[in-house]
């Protein structure tokens, strides 16, 4: 036999389970309303990259198919966000030519990039006794475009970033950044060459 109270009991139990979901929708709602807000107010844009100034000391294909070289690139990196500053945890640079590497990647050490703000990095990349093996090809076309003065390189970057605002830091991003550059260069010159054409640098994340 059921009693007023059993059916009491019964009646707020049934209207408890609703009012939970109602509860529980709108804390979901306004979390997603939130999340949104702060996307659009903290909302990152890429980095700039691009290459202001090379230097050649050492180009040296005589031992196929090894190549040794010597090169650096200066590279300047805009953060033009208003709020938020980029953590890169992981960088490396290396040069290729032909779409093939010709100096093994250097390390470049951790970098905090504060909003709004120009940051120049100038790695040197290779080094005397560092062979990397290539094609027949890449010395072929090295030895003719040294022979008419101009050479194309590309400069990649890559690494893991971070956003970070205020006390909020995001997840870690890979970066890969390419830097195709154009220089006047003669064979047997060293030293400083001039940049005939520097666009800016692809950045991928």
């Amino acid at each position: 036999m059921t009693t007023g109270n059993d059916k009491n009991k019964a009646s707020k139990g049934s209207s408890l389970g609703p009012t939970v979901g109602k509860i529980i929708a709108i804390i979901l709602l306004l979390a997603g309303v939130t999340a949104l807000t702060l996307w659009l107010v903290y909302r990152p844009h890429k980095p700039r990259f691009s290459v202001v100034a090379a230097a050649i000391y050492n180009i040296n294909a005589s031992s196929p198919p090894f190549i040794s070289t010597s090169m650096q690139f200066t590279l300047v990196t805009r953060n033009s966000n208003r709020r938020v500053d980029i953590i890169y945890d992981k960088l490396s640079a290396y040069v290729s030519y032909r779409d093939q590497q010709i100096t093994a990647p250097v390390y470049l050490p951790p970098l905090y990039h504060e909003r709004k703000s120009t940051v120049a990095l100038s790695p040197v990349l290779g080094g005397a006794g560092q062979l990397v093996p290539v094609s027949a090809e890449v010395v072929n076309g090295l030895m003719m475009d040294e022979s008419y003065g101009v050479v194309s390189f590309r400069v990649v970057l890559l690494g893991r970033l971070r956003w970070k605002a205020g006390a909020i830091k995001t997840a870690r991003y890979g970066v890969y950044v390419k830097c195709d550059v154009w220089v006047g260069l003669k064979k047997g010159f060293t030293g400083e060459v001039p940049l005939l054409s520097a666009p800016p640098c692809k950045v991928d994340i």
